[in-house]
């Protein structure tokens, strides 16, 4: 599988700690291998999936016919949802 930044997510990664953007994208690229694995959750609602990194979280969609996965929102988990 590939795996996709949207631009708004690009544009969150840069504006998050150093250390912390470093492990989102290191946890998101394993999702390459895996996008079921590493504890990811289904969302309510069908809108995707998300695995957890500590107080932040990763959102993403899985295009089966590309078979890419799209990251579509990083953020501190009391932000990410909104």
């Amino acid at each position: 599988m590939q795996i996709k930044f949207t631009k708004s997510t690009e544009k969150e990664l840069v504006n998050l700690d150093k250390n912390v953007s470093h492990r989102i994208f290191e946890k998101a690229l394993q999702l390459k291998d895996n996008p079921y694995g590493l504890g990811s959750q289904k969302l309510e609602g069908g809108q995707g999936y998300r695995i957890r990194i500590g107080d932040y979280r990763v959102v993403y969609t899985i295009d089966k016919v590309s078979k890419t996965v799209i990251i579509t929102k990083v953020g501190h988990r009391k932000e990410v949802y909104r």
